[in-house]
């Protein structure tokens, strides 16, 4: 394959075959420091010439200059509308105008509120406009100047991109080549196994284009969906189902069926807001956490905590928490059978534990190690069955609720979705709901089913 790197599907050799991918992550993570930075000089800059013209005090309204206030401000709408993105890093000419936009929202802002606080007559209005306008110079001279600098000499560009070829010749000029068929890969979507270990190889990656027979076209999109990352499949003409857009690979068509399910801001938000409420439940719940594990030592021998394997974002398997409800030597690993009401294995301390929902608390320690959130799809044991099928055999499109991070409860559980899935619709309106949540996501409606999520904590299905 020439300069191509290869890769099997056992981890962790992909990770370490492909650290250099890594590397673009953390390349954007400091180039988006650096924007931030540039936008921060910029204004600082602009409010020194502007202070220039009269004494600090009329920029500087009760003490504190508006520079300090503006700054803030225009950041997290930078943040929200994309001037601190891969796209306005690609696109120097779109890195200025969201810039600028941003910088002139803010500033209305600012302007509204000495308005409303009758700063007005405490602030030169002839600095103050110089300000602003040398600001929003500095920020395109400056952002310019970053991108030459810094943005541009980036070897191989901004973005790190997979080839998997699945018996076809792989495309001269990929660097990072996959090839499926050398190693017996093929993409079924009822192998949980294989699914998590192609989980790890295409984890350091940002887009994965899939050149394949057309026979597996439909597998292998979607498949891609079901990762948090631009997948493509490479295409000889004609345009197939569930593309969402067209693109274009080494000169040859693809076809864009994923693009990631949410943007680098409301990554930063959603994370935000897990740090934020889980580690004030962790110190709110503190006494509350100690009683329940000295209850369970007390009511039957075994470990204070109940750990199982479970799949999270990107179809990659995490252990999760939870208080063990059950005696040890009844506890079924793979989920397979359900509880039921009156369950014998299930201890007497547990049994209050299943019906108040707390033996689900153990989980804001997953939701502080980054393995899931507050708020999205319940993870599900693999031996889980709706019916006498596993879950996966209901819906090929299960695997698509992995787009997100598994959440402690989810828009299912506060529609009432939870309990034993004796019948396939059982997990259909799970997976309804779920789908609804990913493709619909806002932050409000996070906190929306947060608040939801306390009347249903005690509930006739948690037995």
């Amino acid at each position: 394959m020439g300069n191509s790197t290869a890769a099997t599907l056992q981890p962790p050799e992909p990770a370490r075959a492909f650290n250099t991918s890594f590397h673009k992550r953390r390349i954007r993570a400091l180039l988006y420091l650096g924007v931030i930075l540039c936008d921060c000089a910029a204004i600082r800059s602009g409010f020194a010439v502007g202070g220039s013209l009269r004494a600090a005090r009329w920029l500087a309204p009760m003490g504190l200059q508006i520079a300090w206030i503006l700054l803030p401000i225009h950041i997290f709408i930078a943040l929200r509308n994309g001037a601190v993105s891969r796209e306005a890093l690609q696109r120097p000419s779109e890195s200025l105008r969201r810039a600028m936009s941003a910088l002139i929202l803010a500033t209305s802002v600012v302007t509204l509120v000495m308005f409303f606080q009758y700063l007005g007559l405490l602030v030169s209005r002839v600095a103050f406009g110089v300000s602003i306008l040398c600001s929003l110079g500095f920020i395109c001279l400056f952002r310019l100047f970053f991108h030459i600098c810094f943005v541009s000499p980036v070897k191989g560009g901004l973005v790190g991109e997979l080839l998997i070829v699945d018996g076809v010749p792989s495309r001269p000029g990929a660097y990072h080549v996959f090839d499926a068929g050398a190693v017996g890969f093929v993409p079924d979507l009822n192998d949980p196994e294989a699914l998590s270990r192609l989980a790890v190889l295409v984890e350091p990656f940002d887009r994965v284009v899939v050149s394949c027979l057309p026979e597996r076209r439909h597998a292998w999109a979607l498949l891609l969906k079901a990762y948090d990352l631009t997948g493509e499949i490479q295409l000889d003409q004609g345009s197939p189902l569930g593309a969402i857009g067209i693109s274009r690979y080494h000169g040859s068509d693809t076809a864009v069926v994923a693009v990631g399910a949410m943007s680098l801001s409301n990554r930063v938000m959603k994370r935000a807001m897990d740090l934020l409420l889980a580690g004030a439940t962790t110190i709110a719940l503190s006494p509350l956490l100690l009683l329940v594990a000295l209850a369970i030592k007390l009511d039957s021998r075994g470990p204070v905590f109940f750990s199982q394997v479970r799949m999270g974002r990107g179809n990659k398997p995490f252990k999760i928490l939870k208080f063990r409800s059950m005696r040890v030597e009844a506890t079924d690993a793979d989920g397979r059978k359900s509880a039921t009401p009156d369950d014998e294995r299930v201890t007497r301390v547990g049994r209050i534990l299943r019906m108040t929902s707390m033996d689900e608390l153990p989980q804001i320690f997953n939701v502080l190690r980054g393995d899931m959130s507050i708020v999205g799809p319940r993870p599900h044991a693999l031996g889980s069955l709706a019916g006498d099928k596993l879950f996966w055999e209901v819906s090929q499109k299960y695997w698509l609720r992995h787009t997100l991070k598994p959440g402690i409860t989810g828009l299912a559980q506060v529609r009432g979705y939870r309990g034993a899935t004796h019948e396939q619709s059982d997990l259909e309106n799970r997976l309804q709901s779920d789908l609804e949540y990913i493709e619909g996501w806002r932050l409000w409606r996070d906190v929306t089913i947060i608040f939801n999520t306390l009347r249903v904590i005690v509930h006739p299905k948690a037995y």
